[in-house]
């Protein structure tokens, strides 16, 4: 490729294609941004509720979005549209006139407030300023000595964070419950009458899920299997306060010191955020909690 001021056809179509490219990329937050922005806003449930295709200045009234916004909110609900969140049906007024509306489509229901498994707090925490402020300090990331770069970005672990900050615990605990609550539905409690993690556990005494949280997920398994003793192990501040069932109890403690024995060790969105070496620490953890069990042929 040439690089001087001079281009030829051939080149420049090549530059311009290699532009657009790298533009997609640069803009590429501008997709995730506005779901944030139509969450916030109420756009999702307010359609819903309507119960028929909502034209944008209906949306806009209904919202009490200023009328000098109401422009750029139709450009919001086309890139969501585009995004596969909406759907546009055709209107017909009394003058004849053909409008717009929105609905939601099957993805967007996930995204409703009101839906049981809405992933509505997962999005809200990851897209949340805390938690994106680390993607502006993965350059230094790579210069220094720190495990994350949410702990450049922070001068703290995420875990350290959450600990002196109850709003971002409250948001993060939300955040992995919702996720929990969507997998166990799917998981253990299909229409089809079907259940997928029954091979999973049958035969199992105990189950410890370790970094359970505030216990979404090990109280859906407990639900499912009145049999089964199931522990919600997690940080002593994440599960403070809880209070367990009759088959399912929480305990306090660090997975990288112990880690309470049990037949099987359930693990959820814990090991990702971890390096290689504390990996290792907390398997080398799961294979004792599991040999001090019984038969060490346990499932993890």
């Amino acid at each position: 490729m040439n690089f001087g001021v001079e281009v030829s056809k051939d080149e420049a179509s090549d530059i311009l294609e290699a532009q657009a490219h790298i533009w997609k990329y640069i803009f590429n937050f501008i997709n995730s941004m506005s779901l944030k922005c139509a969450v916030e806003l109420g756009i999702p449930d307010t359609i819903h509720e309507y119960g028929k295709p909502m034209s944008i200045s209906t949306l806009a009234t209904t919202l009490s979005i200023n009328p000098v916004k109401v422009q750029p909110l139709n450009r919001l609900m086309r890139i969501l549209t585009r995004s596969g969140f909406f759907s546009e049906k055709k209107l017909v007024a009394e003058d004849d006139n053909k409008e717009e509306g929105y609905v939601l489509t099957k993805v967007g229901q996930l995204i409703l407030r009101k839906n049981p498994l809405a992933v509505t707090p997962f999005l809200l925490t990851m897209l949340n300023q805390d938690s994106n402020k680390s993607w502006n300090y993965l350059g230094c990331w790579f210069h220094n000595a720190d495990k994350t770069a949410f702990q450049t970005a922070h001068g703290k672990t995420m875990w350290e964070f959450a600990d002196h900050m109850p709003e971002f615990n409250e948001r993060f605990n939300e955040a992995m419950a919702s996720d929990s609550k969507l997998v166990a539905s799917c998981l253990l409690n299909n229409s089809n009458g079907r259940d997928l993690g029954k091979g999973l556990f049958e035969g199992l005494n105990s189950l410890v899920d370790v970094g359970g949280g505030t216990g979404t997920m090990t109280k859906a398994i407990a639900n499912a299997y009145p049999q089964l003793n199931c522990i919600c192990f997690d940080l002593p501040h994440v599960i403070a306060s809880l209070q367990g069932t009759t088959n399912m109890t929480f305990v306090g403690g660090d997975m990288f010191k112990a880690i309470p024995q049990a037949d099987a060790i359930l693990l959820k969105w814990l090991l990702h955020t971890l390096n290689d070496e504390d990996c290792v620490k907390i398997m080398k953890q799961c294979k004792q909690a599991i040999m001090k069990s019984g038969d060490g042929l346990g499932r993890w």
